[in-house]
């Protein structure tokens, strides 16, 4: 059990990147918590956290973690907080952490289209520099099967305007998120958004079912039929091979992929494709993935 100097209202999620910040629960939950695949806040009501509450755990945090130099806003989408509730937590964290490197946070696109520009601005002046946004599918049709309550332009609008304030953004797809049915316009169409925004970090995840596939297919609106490892390397094959992107870290790295992968696009873009082909050939044709349980 790792020790934490303030009690958290568990389970908390933060990405991999993030696991040497100082996490500020400044959010309970998720504020749209409807997502087909999305089972992280179901046990959780979203709320505000009142501005004394985490104030005091981020003042106990300081005093634990000398010398950390960057902080996490969960939960899922902290973002969601008007400016003027973000900036005077962003403010608590410089007084009392002092030189910090950078302060991230879960983000939804609509969240950034509802900041002004002038706002933007203000939060990446107050250390809120790196944005991490779950976009999971560049594809409007399975948008709206898996209930994600954004579209392609609506993702690609809030993007660019976090971009133009001058905020990194790391961006995740979801391999095998449509199944068998949507893997070709999941791939093509992912490919296509990141092309129009070139983030600074691109990550894939692999769809996971923690409640089995009966469950997330009540869940998808519409028919859902899983890939076996083998069609999940295709489309993500596919996806990279459609990339045409300029100095994006590329990561692979979570829980739930079958195959880890690193590296910069598009310079090292033939070398994650050979290492995909390679996995294909060493892969049982008729093998499903066995990591449906991790969230």
């Amino acid at each position: 059990m790792f020790f934490t100097p303030i009690q958290y209202d568990e389970p908390v999620f933060r990405p991999p990147a993030e696991s040497r910040s100082a996490i500020v629960q400044a959010t309970i939950g998720c504020s749209w918590n409807k997502c087909a695949f999305c089972e992280m806040y179901t046990s959780k009501k979203f709320r505000v956290r009142p501005f004394n509450d985490v104030k005091s755990d981020i003042v106990q945090l300081a005093k634990v973690y000398k010398g950390v130099r960057k902080v996490f806003l969960a939960d899922g989408d902290a973002f969601v907080l008007s400016a003027s509730k973000l900036i005077p937590l962003l403010d608590e964290i410089n007084n009392q952490f002092g030189k910090i490197q950078r302060i991230s946070s879960y983000a939804l696109p609509k969240d950034i289209l509802n900041k002004t520009d002038e706002e933007l601005l203000q939060l990446k002046k107050g250390g809120l520099k790196l944005l991490y946004i779950g976009i999971e599918t560049g594809d409007d049709e399975l948008l709206k099967l898996i209930n994600k309550g954004e579209t392609s332009k609506s993702t690609v609008e809030g993007i660019q305007k976090a971009h133009r304030a001058g905020m990194d953004t790391s961006i995740m797809i979801i391999n095998g998120l449509g199944g068998k049915n949507y893997a070709k316009q999941h791939a093509v169409a992912s490919a296509e958004i990141i092309n129009q925004l070139n983030p600074k970090f691109l990550s894939t995840l692999t769809l996971s079912m923690p409640y089995g596939e009966e469950h997330f297919q009540k869940r998808f609106h519409g028919e859902y039929k899983q890939q076996t490892i083998v069609e999940l390397y295709d489309e993500l094959k596919l996806f990279i091979e459609k990339l045409d992107v300029k100095n994006v870290i590329y990561r692979s790295n979570h829980v739930s992929n079958n195959l880890p992968l690193q590296g910069t696009l598009s310079r090292d873009k033939e070398k994650l494709l050979s290492e995909i082909q390679e996995a294909i050939k060493q892969t049982p044709e008729n093998k499903y993935p066995s990591c449906s349980s991790v969230l």
